[in-house]
């Protein structure tokens, strides 16, 4: 039993660390939000770092204690990287890639750093060759598809838990009465 636990909690891990990979779709010339927040609240502004990085590690934007920092971005975002600094009080700190290219397919990284704790979110983006533009959405939009997938997940191993537990009850009920049925009586 305690084997089943330990694999029902590793697989619940490994879901959840794949699930953190968020997917966006972007087309050739258009525009695309690659999206990044914290749920953490009671985080001063002017103690958060956000550092974006894409797959070569290279400074897409950096956002340094509440305020945009583009010293060490590297020249193939120069001017295509926007923010969205009205949103940083919400703790959103997605950022806006306009103009894309075949070569921005990849991964892109967003690491929220605070001295009490630090989050990396993965965004997955894809390139299309279509020239139709995607409909705009604005940065307050999440993309909740990993979510929902890890609640699913969640709620099918618990009522397999419960299935197993119920099964399990069951059968050493029928054992106990079995055992009970057969003992000698001692007068």
């Amino acid at each position: 039993m305690i084997v089943s636990w330990c694999f029902i909690c590793a697989f619940v891990v490994l879901i959840n660390k794949v699930c953190l990979q968020v997917p966006v779709e972007g087309f050739i010339g258009g525009s695309v939000v690659l999206p990044c927040s914290s749920d953490e609240r009671d985080l001063k502004l002017q103690d958060i770092n956000v550092l974006w990085r894409d797959k070569g590690s290279e400074t897409v934007y950096d956002i340094i204690s509440g305020k945009d920092s583009v010293e060490r971005q590297n020249p193939q975002y120069k001017n295509r990287a926007e923010t969205f600094p009205e949103e940083y009080e919400r703790r959103n700190f997605s950022i806006k890639l306009i103009n894309l290219t075949r070569t921005d397919e990849g991964e892109f990284s967003c690491f929220i750093i605070h001295s009490s704790d630090s989050k990396e979110e993965i965004v997955r983006l894809f390139i299309n060759d279509s020239t139709v533009v995607p409909n705009k959405e604005s940065p307050k939009q999440e993309n909740h598809e990993p979510q929902t997938i890890l609640i699913v997940i969640c709620v099918c191993i618990i009522i397999l838990l419960i299935s197993v537990s119920v099964v399990y009850f069951i059968i050493h009920r029928k054992r106990t009465q079995t055992q009970y049925r057969e003992a000698p009586v001692v007068n």
